[in-house]
């Protein structure tokens, strides 16, 4: 398989991981497609470079990560003119709602239920943007299902560190969310 296959197989398969990513950073949609093309493009120029000593998802992750953190510190020093207008789609609230309280995911919610949850899920963006980057680092990937050992190789961190800021992540989000 020659690299340009490689590459739409992995983006192909970790489109849906990136775009969540990049969600959890980026409220604008038009800036969020312009972060997943310079994602893609940065994953295009770092494949060669992959020894396959680590998993694809965790070395397309780390790759997103590092574009989305100098997205962030660029962020940072401009102000921002836009509203947010995108939040976690419903299913993706209802499975971190869930996985946190060890529910299992009912596949089809009920109107009531999507309206609520659509409205829980608009917060909780919201909540995640506003946190210190590297707390916003470890709990989209968390949310993401990843192990603390995959979030840990992303970030060049230890488990031990991801644990931390993890525990630092869900108190201040729980603090944001309530003042809501």
């Amino acid at each position: 398989m020659n690299n340009q296959d490689i590459f739409i197989n992995w983006i192909t398969e970790h489109e849906k991981l990136l775009r969540h990513i990049i969600n959890g950073f980026e409220a604008m949609p038009s800036i969020q497609e312009e972060l997943f093309q310079e994602i893609a493009l940065n994953i295009w120029r770092a494949l060669p470079s992959f020894r396959a000593d680590s998993a694809v998802k965790t070395f397309i992750a780390r790759i997103a990560h590092n574009v989305l953190a100098t997205h962030v510190a660029k962020a940072v020093k401009t102000i921002k003119t836009e509203p947010s207008t995108r939040s976690l789609t419903d299913t993706e609230l209802h499975q971190a709602q869930a996985s946190d309280n060890n529910i299992p995911v009912c596949p089809q919610p009920t109107p009531y239920q999507s309206l609520d949850q659509n409205q829980r899920q608009q917060k909780l963006a919201q909540a995640i943007r506003l946190l210190k980057l590297e707390h916003q680092q470890v709990l989209t990937l968390a949310l993401e299902g990843m192990s603390y050992q995959e979030i840990a190789d992303v970030l060049a961190i230890t488990t031990t560190s991801v644990g931390v800021r993890l525990q630092r992540a869900k108190a201040k989000l729980m603090q944001l969310l309530e003042a809501v």
